[in-house]
């Protein structure tokens, strides 16, 4: 199996960056988290990459079916668990551009949940976290 390598570093405050396919990904903390507020959390890029991946998902849906996608647009709520401190359930709604075929609309949702991240958390991989010395 191939592993792919992100280089993670810390430039400084709270501030972690990750390099990645020719990419710098910035995360940082909020103020009161000690933070800057320079960059999204990695929790929120997180919550992004699965919102961002459903989207491509549906938008190559309908650009493979000549579809105009002009007025669609995906809305990602998130329901929060206090109990757990987790979110306990994301919805995801795609709004449909005008025009939209009714034949269609089963179809989109089903590429939808072909989202690489969303099948990632349905099969999650598993983790080793190790040290070296410097």
């Amino acid at each position: 199996m191939d592993a792919e390598i992100l280089e993670i570093y810390f430039p400084g405050g709270k501030r972690v960056y990750a390099d990645y396919g020719g990419f710098t990904i910035e995360t940082d903390q909020p103020a009161r988290g000690g933070g800057d507020d320079s960059a999204p959390t990695p929790f929120d890029l997180f919550l992004a990459s699965i919102g961002t991946c459903t989207a491509t998902c549906a938008l190559s849906f309908m650009q493979q079916r000549g579809l105009d996608p002009k007025g669609s647009k995906l809305t990602m709520r998130t329901h929060f668990d206090p109990a757990a401190g987790l979110i306990s359930k994301i919805d995801l709604e795609l709004e449909l551009p005008a025009g939209f075929p009714e034949k269609y609309r089963d179809a989109v949702v089903n590429a939808m949940n072909l989202c690489a991240v969303k099948k990632h958390l349905h099969q999650p991989p598993s983790f080793e976290v190790t040290t070296v010395a410097g």
